[in-house]
């Protein structure tokens, strides 16, 4: 198999402007923030976010102004309240948001995993979802009649995925909670995978197999201030002090001094 290894600002060349981008990770824990920096020094614009979740590495984008629109069905930072960014820009009109849950894209994902147009399932019939979302259609199950949503095939262009542990070939260690990742691995076109640290051979069984992914980069801390379990906890006093710096108008100085870290 192919050594994949290459640095950062190699891995994120290989994404382009207008780019749907899938971001690994949940919630506050492993997320591949140190991808994220390089992209926004690379300034690579116009992308739609895309997650299960997102959170600190998103809202930076959003920041920057590099993201154009987000599908996710949560958007913000847990016990440190909204992601400030974000609000801030959906309130005023500057963000395209395309309402999602975790069925839509879970049958999303799944419906490109399974090579076909979409996935049918009773969510969301007799709510409001149909609604903001009109490009989403019902169908008549063909064995009982009963109505049901067809959520359509969600293919990202490029994943960002950190892991805790990685070889070149790319197949790769994610720790207890895998979020999305391996659906994500299997249905991006392109796939980005930082790790604490790469090594010949895993030290345990991979939760990725490396014949999807493109990209592998050895990004020490690649997750902070998020955390890596079980290597590193959750930083608390640097997300206080980005939710402070964005509440107190100075988002670009604390850009500005991330970039540089």
């Amino acid at each position: 198999m192919t050594d994949k290894t290459c640095t950062l600002a190699q891995a994120i060349a290989a994404i382009a402007p207008g780019s749907t981008l899938a971001i690994g990770g949940l919630m506050l824990h492993r997320r591949p923030m140190a991808a994220v920096r390089e992209l926004v020094r690379a300034r690579i614009g116009g992308l739609t976010l895309l997650g299960a979740t997102l959170g600190l590495e998103a809202d930076l984008l959003v920041g920057a102004g590099l993201a154009r629109r987000v599908r996710t069905c949560y958007f913000g930072l847990e016990a440190f309240g909204l992601a400030p960014m974000f609000t801030r820009a959906a309130s005023e009109g500057a963000l395209e948001i395309v309402e999602e849950t975790e069925t839509s894209i879970a049958c999303g994902l799944r419906a490109t995993l399974a090579r076909v147009g979409f996935i049918a399932s009773p969510a969301w019939v007799g709510t409001d979802f149909l609604r903001v979302r009109p490009d989403v259609r019902t169908i008549a199950d063909p064995y009982t009649g009963e109505t049901c949503v067809a959520f359509p095939a969600i293919m990202p262009d490029v994943a960002l995925i950190h892991a805790l542990e990685a070889d070149p070939m790319g197949n790769a260690i994610l720790g207890g909670n895998l979020a999305v990742d391996w659906e994500l691995s299997l249905t991006a076109r392109t796939v980005i995978v930082t790790a604490e640290r790469v090594v010949p051979r895993l030290s345990a069984e991979a939760d990725l197999l490396g014949q999807r992914v493109t990209h592998v980069v050895e990004a020490p801390h690649g997750a902070a201030p998020t955390s890596c379990y079980p290597l590193y906890p959750l930083d608390a006093e640097a997300i206080v002090a980005y939710v402070d710096a964005c509440q107190s108008d100075r988002f670009q100085q604390y850009l500005s001094a991330w970039l540089e870290t």
